[in-house]
């Protein structure tokens, strides 16, 4: 009987995992960041290199995965988004992810609304799109022609791989726990720091705070490996990078805000609300045990869910207590109000950049006569921000 390429049983491993991960390299640099945010442009040989494989192994057309995804972001944790576990449940994402995915892949709509610029040549309607089950039929004949029966089982693992890291891991498991770096208008999380087994994919949340940006890893103790992919295609010429997220440094000594200063605020804004939250937690900490039981309807954990979320997000009850806290407590007051007001700044649409300056100036020198040390030390800081290039 003919058993393929004999390999000790690490080696069926091995291989099993580099084909998944060639899979999710797929996804993450040519679905995701290449199709769906247009972050880089691919030499059209590495570009079809993708396509071809995930016809192999998914079946999944570039339109359909693009769509969904643009339409994700677009509706974000609302009844219109198509995974989202805040809205559907952890359980119906993570184990249904794919049947979510096919459903909405047959709505008409999306797919006319979301998945403008996706390839339409002429393999892709005849071949890729019209007979998906062949790819996938045609690499099950692959694994038996390489490794014998036990082929089946590295074709079984492959089929398995993106429903349940991609549309379970990262759609439901992405905005359902895990840390934030970022303050983005949604649940979206980093499951972990180093994004390896699912292409960089795991900092989910630093990708909902810039979602155009080629780069997903932000802090310096972040590691995205589809960057490195890209890092390698572009040293290669074969791949450029359009677009990552910004980075701030900080003007020394710098007193006033200005046009750099407004720039670099609204373009981190998401960061701006996550350090506002990090620097202000003592002090609304401290200011809420001063208070102690006298008020009840002062809560510290709500307090906290506010700092680092928004107070839409907040469930009604908890919206009652918090607008209790601030009844009671100027402290608590001052710093809700200014964070509102900070917000503010970069929705102001209408307001002219010299308006806006001024706004931010007025602002920070608001925060420096408030009588919080921690707010104090805070505007210092933002009055420093410039964008690096």
């Amino acid at each position: 009987m003919y058993s393929g390429i004999p390999l000790p049983w690490w080696g069926y491993v091995v291989v099993a995992l580099i084909f998944t991960h060639v899979t999710i390299a797929a996804v993450t640099i040519y679905l995701h960041r290449h199709s769906a945010h247009r972050a880089l442009d691919l030499h059209p040989a590495v570009s079809h290199f993708f396509r071809f494989w995930l016809w192999l192994t998914t079946g999944m057309e570039t339109k359909q995965w693009t769509a969904i995804h643009r339409k994700h972001h677009a509706r974000c944790e609302t009844e219109d988004d198509p995974h989202s576990p805040q809205v559907r449940g952890i359980r119906k994402v993570m184990w249904q992810g794919a049947e979510l995915y096919k459903m909405e892949a047959r709505n008409k709509e999306t797919m006319e609304r979301f998945g403008q610029g996706t390839p339409d040549d002429w393999i892709e309607r005849n071949l890729y799109s019209s007979h998906s089950v062949l790819g996938i039929g045609t690499m099950m004949v692959i694994d038996l022609v390489l490794f014998g029966f036990i082929g089946l089982t590295i074709w079984a693992v492959q089929m398995i791989w993106m429903p349940v890291f991609a549309a379970g891991v990262i759609n439901g498991v992405g905005h359902y726990c895990g840390y934030r770096s970022f303050q983005a208008e949604d649940a979206s999380r980093n499951i972990l720091p180093w994004g390896i087994l699912i292409g960089g994919e795991e900092l989910h949340n630093n990708h909902h705070a810039y979602p155009a940006s080629a780069r997903l890893s932000s802090k310096w103790w972040e590691f995205d490996i589809g960057w490195l992919y890209i890092r390698t295609l572009a040293w290669f010429g074969l791949a450029t990078v359009k677009k990552v997220a910004p980075k701030v440094r900080l003007v020394a000594a710098k007193a006033q805000c200005d046009e750099d200063t407004l720039q670099a605020v609204v373009m981190s804004r998401y960061d701006v609300l996550a350090r506002y939250g990090r620097s202000l937690k003592r002090a609304c900490k401290a200011e809420i045990a001063q208070l102690g039981g006298r008020v009840a309807s002062v809560d510290w954990g709500v307090f906290k869910r506010w700092l680092h979320s928004d107070e839409d997000r907040l469930s009604p009850a908890d919206r009652e207590r918090l607008a209790g806290a601030l009844k009671v407590s100027k402290t608590l007051y001052t710093v809700h109000s200014m964070r509102l007001e900070l917000t503010a700044l970069w929705q102001r649409s209408s307001s002219t950049k010299e308006q806006l300056v001024s706004q931010l100036e007025d602002w920070c020198q608001r925060a420096e006569a408030s009588g919080i040390a921690a707010l104090r030390d805070f505007s210092r800081h933002l009055r420093r921000y410039q964008l690096a290039y």
